[in-house]
């Protein structure tokens, strides 16, 4: 058995319920004599912003009430072994081992050609490529193995960031358990890491960075150059957000994630403003619809792209010479969602009556319309946010937008406080006309810097 020496629970019902099953579990996964150190990351509500991140969009993010936990042993075996609770679709346990020195000797390329190899191990790279990170970027030289149990409640597929709520829960477990200093911001930006160059998935950085930083009920708003944080938007009493999963998988590695991405790079290299450095969102609407956008075609051979401009200053995507990309639309999304964000969150700074309701829910649909124009939208996401704008004002909804990477997931709901009924209603009609009983996010928790960590240790 083992009881906490060190840190809080916050009175979090899922950490209680994760160290009786580490109490249970721990048996088969831990060695005798070690503390053992539980970390806890939630996945993150996209509220405004999504894919405009990586083109430097400020963006709000909610930290979910689900998370993922992880308990982190260091041991003298220099053997990575890692568990992981219900990884698999029949929630039989998963494993996964490797020798520290053979994972740490490779190189990003190889180590993200590896995890893709076996399908029923791939799930280990968000986990593994925390100290494959933590080697290369850092230098960290583990002269120790680790012994890993993982509990993810984030619901996979659904575009709440599952995987950047792993990412975390690990990388803030090892630095625990192997007294490894990391600042919140950094360890954020390194987790993005796991996910861009081990994993291979162009994501953004907000998911990580919310699922560190996030703030119980509150929006982190977070300028996206890189990674700035502009603090935290208080999400008034009398108002509400919620998640509602369509039922369509999510898939931040899918083609049209990156093909969009790539498109908006592409748009960024022909508008050739210095002053922008790698950031769209730093033009203003009115600049790019006078001066930009008649410059950028609709749709653009790679091969015609590469002949012109030869390449994209994104690290993490590059122009195939055999596909068509559309430009326009993926290159005017975040100019446009950087300013709908932005008047976001000056209407929640000031008083909320009926008018400013009704302007933060069309500044959601607008966002909704655009995902969908940049060819990121499905039909059941936009069957949700034609529900809930079916219920309308009078049902105290006033917003709703696809969420995230796009192309099904979840979609996000703003509406008065005292809405749940209706909010239920619009997943319980969904239900009945899809054949899919939606996933409901509602709630949230703290992020994994304000959580800390919990040491255990072996009772007598």
């Amino acid at each position: 058995m083992y009881r906490v020496s060190h840190g809080s629970a916050h009175g979090l019902a899922d950490v209680s319920a994760f160290l009786e099953t580490l109490n249970r579990e721990g048996a088969g996964v831990f060695v005798h004599g070690e503390p053992v150190f539980v970390t806890r990351a939630p996945g993150r509500l996209d509220v405004m912003g999504g894919i405009a991140d990586y083109s430097g969009s400020l963006v709000l993010e909610l930290p979910l009430g689900e998370a993922a936990l992880a308990a982190v042993q260091a041991v003298a075996e220099p053997v990575l072994h890692i568990t992981s609770l219900g990884a698999e679709e029949n929630h039989r346990a998963a494993q996964f081992e490797m020798p520290l020195d053979a994972l740490g000797a490779l190189d990003y390329d190889t180590a993200r050609a590896f995890f893709r190899r076996d399908p029923a191990t791939a799930w280990a790279a968000y986990a593994a490529g925390a100290f494959l990170v933590l080697r290369r970027e850092r230098g960290v030289r583990f002269d120790r193995g680790a012994r890993i149990l993982i509990d993810s409640k984030v619901p996979e597929g659904k575009g709440v960031s599952s995987s950047a709520a792993l990412e975390v829960a690990v990388m803030q477990g090892a630095a625990a358990a192997f007294d490894i200093p990391i600042e919140p911001r950094e360890m954020a930006l390194l987790c993005q890491k796991v996910e861009n160059l081990v994993v291979g998935a162009p994501c953004g950085v907000m998911d990580q960075m919310t699922a560190v930083r996030g703030e119980r009920n509150r929006l982190l708003a977070l300028l996206c150059q890189p990674a700035e944080l502009c603090g935290m938007v208080e999400l008034p009493a009398e108002i509400s957000v919620w998640g509602i999963d369509s039922g369509v998988r999510h898939a931040v590695t899918g083609a049209d994630y990156g093909s969009v991405r790539t498109g908006a790079f592409m748009g960024l290299r022909i508008i050739g403003l210095p002053r922008l450095g790698n950031y769209l969102a730093r033009l203003e609407p009115s600049e790019f619809e006078q001066f930009y956008a008649p410059r950028l075609p609709e749709r653009m051979t790679g091969s015609e792209f590469l002949a012109r401009y030869d390449g994209t200053a994104d690290t993490v995507t590059r122009v195939e010479p055999g596909r068509e990309y559309a430009v326009r639309m993926p290159a005017a999304h975040p100019v446009y969602e950087h300013y709908r964000v932005r008047a976001f969150a000056e209407l929640l700074a000031g008083p909320l009556n009926e008018s400013a309701l009704k302007l933060l829910g069309e500044l959601m649909y607008q966002s909704h319309a655009s995902y969908s124009a940049c060819g990121l939208g499905s039909h059941a996401t936009d069957r949700l946010v034609e529900m809930a704008r079916d219920a309308g004002p009078k049902r105290g909804i006033y917003g709703a937008k696809i969420t995230g990477g796009g192309s099904g997931g979840t979609v996000c709901v703003l509406g008065r406080a005292s809405a749940i009924g209706a909010v239920e209603e619009i997943a319980a009609a969904y239900a009945s006309e899809s054949g899919h009983r939606p996933y409901l996010f509602r709630g949230s928790s703290p992020g994994a810097a304000a959580f800390g960590y919990l040491k255990l240790e072996e009772t007598a």
